[in-house]
């Protein structure tokens, strides 16, 4: 019988099999090191997007007691305030942006990335809606910006507005995306609120003017916009979570 000998690896070869398992782990621990770094970026889109929606509560909070109390201090504050609102939404576009083009994200990765671009733009235009409500008590200081008889409306609008941004942060850092029904209740308490002070303005009984009647709608439509923004963000994080395509 014949038998095939088989010549022994000689020392350098060994030499070069043992270089190459070291490569291969190398190898390894770089890929582990980017992929707890890609982590990280994603954990910071995260947090910055909670740390905007604190912010945007700060200030719908903020406006509307400047609208209710006619407090100038307090609308310059909200107005002041949104820069860093605005710099967080360019921070979160420009990772996103960055780790679309460097890192392929795929699939809840991927929707993220691309989700978080919008919802910073939504949280980004509420801030801009609580400036504007703070602009308009600035514009008609030290006179009153609402009539007094619907304070007790806007208070309400300014509650709901509150709720539905905090519940928005928490939807985003936990995604329980059954805080969408409750969101959802805020939303239509708003949109009830905004045609209720609609219908007034429009009614043979209103006393107050033209000017004030715009200004009434206006600010009515600040809060309703903020509100759907608010629920805008909440269907980005369902999306996120269940791959389901976003709903208007």
């Amino acid at each position: 019988m014949f038998i095939r000998y088989i010549k022994p690896v000689s020392r350098p070869f060994a030499k070069c099999f043992a270089n190459e398992c070291l490569l291969c782990i190398q190898a390894r621990i770089r890929l582990k090191n980017m992929r707890e770094d890609f982590t990280n970026q994603l954990a910071q889109i995260d947090e910055a997007l909670v740390t905007m929606a604190g912010l945007v509560g700060k200030s719908i909070s903020l406006a509307t007691n400047a609208l209710l109390e006619d407090d100038l201090t307090a609308a310059e504050n909200v107005i002041a305030g949104d820069e860093r609102i605005n710099d967080l939404n360019a921070e979160v576009e420009e990772m996103s942006s960055r780790i679309a083009a460097l890192q392929a994200p795929v699939a809840t990765d991927l929707r993220l990335v691309m989700s978080a671009i919008r919802m910073a733009g939504s949280l980004e235009r509420m801030g801009d809606l609580a400036v504007h409500i703070a602009k308009q008590v600035r514009l008609r200081y030290p006179n009153p910006s609402i009539p007094a008889e619907l304070k007790d409306t806007f208070a309400k609008m300014g509650t709901a507005a509150s709720k539905i941004v905090e519940q928005t942060g928490e939807v985003i850092s936990t995604r329980d995306t059954s805080l969408a029904d409750s969101m959802k209740i805020y939303d239509d308490t708003l949109d009830d609120l905004h045609r209720e002070l609609f219908t007034v303005v429009l009614s043979d009984d209103w006393k107050h003017g033209v000017e004030a009647a715009i200004d009434v709608t206006l600010l009515s439509r600040f809060y309703e916009r903020f509100g759907d923004h608010a629920v805008s963000v909440a269907r980005r994080v369902i999306h996120i979570v269940t791959g389901e395509p976003y709903a208007k």
